[in-house]
């Protein structure tokens, strides 16, 4: 039973270490997205390169996360309970892993924009996406720490509402294109950044549905709320790594 004891209590240590390099990981993206956005909306090319250059950083935390469960799973052999948290920190790195990507993929396409037309507004407006999706991550992972199934749910519901913020640029960029040709490339390179932050909505979602997994044992039956995309192929052509 002493041991029984002593395994249990070195499982939870070596948890918990995993666990706070996720919140570092989560910290690191949100600035990412953050600063993605502000250098953006402020054509800032030495920030949006920053953001790019900082990404190795998030993969290679995301590795060493990978790492270390995968030791604690051999090393501690977990129970089934144990074993569910420890895959879930392994599903909630690697999506922390993509919204990163998705980050970079904005500061990517900031450096093109800055030679194109201004599009009216819509640095803003995709700023003001990014902070809700940010939020939506900050909400998921504290859900995480706190095991807050109520918390994991509202960051669910609110997905629809990213939905909704990115069909509705959509559709915005779309008027931009008919009023005057000469906008079409920079209303593409927006429209991409634009839908790679619905994107990381979906991974913040899926942290949070995770959570709802560790709770309750079981991953929420119905379907999560989606508004229906205004741009049904943009999705594959925007997954960039």
């Amino acid at each position: 039973m002493n041991r029984d004891k002593h395994i249990s209590s070195a499982f939870d240590r070596d948890l918990e270490t995993i666990q706070a390099q996720v919140v570092k990981m989560g910290g690191m993206v949100e600035v990412a997205i953050s600063d993605a956005a502000t250098a953006l909306d402020t054509r800032d090319e030495d920030l949006a390169e920053e953001v790019r250059r900082r990404d190795k950083a998030i993969d290679t935390l995301e590795l060493q996360i990978n790492e270390d469960a995968a030791r604690l799973i051999a090393l501690r052999a977990p129970t089934a309970t144990d074993l569910r948290m420890v895959l879930a920190v392994m599903k909630i790195a690697a999506s922390l892993e993509r919204v990163g990507d998705y980050a970079k993929n904005m500061a990517k396409r900031t450096d093109v924009l800055t030679q194109m037309p201004v599009i009216d507004g819509s640095g803003m407006a995709i700023r003001r996406m990014s902070r809700a999706v940010s939020k939506m991550l900050q909400d998921a992972l504290d859900s995480y720490i706190r095991r807050d199934g109520e918390l994991a749910e509202d960051v669910r519901q609110r997905d629809l509402e990213v939905d909704q913020m990115y069909n509705a640029l959509f559709r915005e960029f779309l008027t931009h294109m008919m009023e005057d040709p000469r906008n079409i490339t920079a209303c593409m390179h927006l429209h991409f950044i634009a839908k790679n932050v619905e994107r990381m909505g979906d991974h913040a979602t899926s942290i949070a549905e995770q959570v709802i997994y560790l709770v309750t044992g079981e991953l929420p039956d119905d379907s999560r709320p989606k508004a229906s995309s205004v741009s049904s192929d943009a999705g594959s052509a925007s997954n960039e790594g």
